[in-house]
């Protein structure tokens, strides 16, 4: 029997108006709490939800020890009227954690999993990178927000306290974000558009091309249903940037296999994992001996130069230089490398235009500085000169381009070092205890000072230089330590000598030492020195010398024609008791006091601020040469030769 009574009615109706106001909201179908402060947003709104934790193995008793495997959700959503091009957000991890898995992006700077992110680290979207706006997409809240699901590591915080970040943001040029909103197990913050940032002028819907040290454009020129032929091009931009045998990786995201190259080549050449993998449940009938590579993370390098006219695997414009990119000051030429690969795709990619570039791109060389790269970001179509000669421009069907930076070493994981002396102090102030790193198993202090050295020391490799170091302690009246300290483990160290000093000038010397079974070849280095000593640079006399027009502080040194080479260590003339000699190359510079008159060489400003080789950073010394005791200038010393005649000649 149904009651028609007006109470009953009433309650029915507002039962259906409440189902109406919830049938209305965004799928929240993964349990997230709602924030009432999306609502005021209008930017790009991050949240960070802790969600689970349980106890790793080995169980220990020292809380910050244990180690504990978590999850937790992050969203990205674009709360603007605009779409959000490229997102990438940091999140300031502080719990030592490691990932292991990051749903719907990317780790940024190439890291590969397990990834160390306990300093924090920052994310950028993949697949979906870019993000669509609730009007356009008529609220379609998958189009415009991202999920990221994290599963990792972390450790030192004790049940019942929650391990969360120190902060989250969004780092897209443009935004400002204050700090974060915490809740219990999760934050949140609104970042919105920054009034006084001046955007590029961009005519077309791709982003602007990037300003980095070192560039990487991923061009198709070619795309089937299947397959697609692709361009690489690197551009070197930095006056100090340079690769030798570069070599360049990157992490295919969807099955996909090189079939062939031009310009370079995969130092692996397996089909085996394409064979037993994905790529023959879909290419049945497919031959994969010729395959190229069918590795997941394949690692390319450059083919040597006598393959440049080979009309199979070379004959590409910039290409066939052994992984050499030179700086353009240096050769222009050899500034850019080129390669081409034909790339097949697995389902369901399986369309024209579908098309994705790898990720987590990372390239390094064999002493050169370390670059950080980004993720690909999709530019506009690259233009090309038409093959065929005539006076139009072939575009490509699809551009990416990567930007990759230099950064700077941090300390124990430089690759070369410099020492410091001067003609006031016989003592050599080394390279810095571990300078370049140190390994686990040491029967040395990885922590003590270096042990100062008589100049001839430096000619020594390290190993041999114990007798010497506690002779001139001893010598000196200095304790040595027990045990002593560990070598610096670099390949390449440079002597800074304060060669002398004078009314109306100064001078110094400069000598690499080459410690590697490797000859380094156009090799240059790069010396920034305090404003006083730049200004008075005179000249260089053993190697070619250039003020940098970038800066104006530093100088680009590299070898003469014919002394180009810095040789590799060698074996002494006697193997049996003469120690290994280290490959050489010297040069004095001279300075004038002419715009500097006030220049304090003793008091540091004699010495750089910072050194490069190859354009690595080095490691400097923590402390520089000061004098021993009294030093006599040269008007004293003519006074004092004065003194000594008038009173040999009253004594006679």
């Amino acid at each position: 029997m149904m009651i028609h009574s007006w109470p009953h009615k009433i309650f029915l109706g507002l039962c259906l108006l409440f189902a109406t106001l919830n049938a209305q909201d965004y799928d929240n179908s993964d349990n997230t709490p709602a924030i009432p402060a999306l609502d005021t947003c209008i930017g790009v709104f991050l949240t960070y939800t802790f969600i689970e934790r349980a106890k790793e193995f080995p169980h220990v008793k020292n809380a910050s020890a244990q180690a504990y495997a978590f999850k937790a959700q992050a969203t990205v959503v674009n709360t603007m009227s605009e779409n959000l091009k490229a997102w990438k957000m940091f999140i300031g991890f502080q719990n030592n954690e490691i990932l292991v898995n990051t749903d719907g992006a990317v780790v940024m700077d190439g890291l590969e999993f397990p990834a160390h992110v306990g300093n924090g680290t920052t994310i950028s979207g993949y697949p979906m990178s870019d993000l669509m706006n609730a009007i356009d997409t008529a609220g379609d809240l998958n189009q415009f927000q991202a999920k990221i699901n994290i599963k990792g590591t972390q450790f030192g915080v004790k049940p019942p306290g929650t391990p969360m970040p120190k902060t989250i943001k969004l780092v897209n040029s443009g935004f400002r974000c204050p700090p974060p909103t915490k809740k219990g197990s999760q934050m949140y913050v609104c970042c919105v558009k920054d009034p006084k940032f001046k955007k590029e002028a961009n005519a077309t819907k791709f982003l602007p091309r990037q300003k980095a040290d070192l560039t990487i454009a991923y061009d198709v020129l070619q795309s089937y249903e299947n397959n697609y032929l692709a361009q690489v091009t690197i551009d070197n931009w930095s006056p100090l940037g340079r690769l030798d045998n570069w070599n360049l990786t990157w992490e295919w995201m969807r099955g996909e296999f090189i079939y062939s190259m031009r310009g370079a080549y995969t130092l692996k050449r397996d089909s085996a994992s394409c064979i037993y993998g994905q790529g023959a449940s879909y290419y049945t009938t497919f031959d994969f001996s010729p395959v190229m590579s069918c590795e997941k993370k394949p690692i390319i390098v450059d083919l040597p130069p006598e393959r440049a006219k080979d009309k199979d695997i070379g004959n590409l414009p910039f290409c066939c230089k052994n992984g050499t990119i030179l700086p353009s000051l240096m050769n222009e030429t050899l500034s850019k490398a080129i390669f081409q690969l034909q790339v097949y795709k697995m389902p369901p990619d399986l369309n024209r235009t579908i098309l994705f570039p790898p990720q987590k791109w990372k390239i390094e060389g064999e002493l050169n500085p370390t670059y950080k790269c980004g993720p690909p970001i999709r530019v506009s179509p690259m233009e090309f000169p038409d093959p065929s000669g005539l006076m139009s421009d072939t575009i490509a069907v699809a551009s990416w381009q990567i930007g990759c930076n230099i950064t700077r070493p941090i300390e124990r994981k430089s690759r070369c070092c410099v020492s410091f002396s001067a003609y006031y102090n016989d003592s050599v102030i080394p390279c810095n205890t571990c300078a370049c790193g140190c390994s686990d198993a040491m029967a040395c202090d990885p922590d003590a000072q270096p042990l100062l050295l008589p100049s001839e020391a430096l000619l020594l490799p390290f190993e041999n230089r114990t007798k010497k170091a506690l002779a001139w302690a001893k010598l000196k009246h200095r304790d040595a330590p027990n045990p002593l300290p560990c070598s610096d483990n670099c390949g390449v160290s440079i002597n800074w000598h304060i060669l002398s000093n004078y009314r109306h000038g100064w001078s110094a010397r400069i000598t690499l030492f080459n410690w590697k079974d490797y000859t380094f070849k156009d090799w240059f280095t790069a010396v920034q020195l305090s404003p006083n000593a730049f200004l008075g640079y005179e000249n260089v006399y053993s190697f070619n010398g250039t003020k940098l027009n970038t800066t104006n502080d530093t100088l680009f040194l590299q070898g003469l024609e014919g002394l180009n080479y810095l040789l590799p260590e060698m074996d002494g003339k006697n193997t049996k008791i003469d120690p290994r000699v280290p490959g050489k190359q010297q040069s004095v510079i001279s300075f004038t006091k002419k715009n500097t008159p006030d220049i304090k060489i003793a008091h540091g400003d004699g010495f750089p601020v910072k050194v490069f080789f190859d354009g690595e950073e080095c490691a400097l010394p923590h402390e520089i040469p000061r004098g021993d005791g009294v030093r006599i200038s040269v008007g004293l010393l003519r006074l004092l030769l004065i003194v000594i005649i008038v009173f040999l000649t009253i004594f006679d």
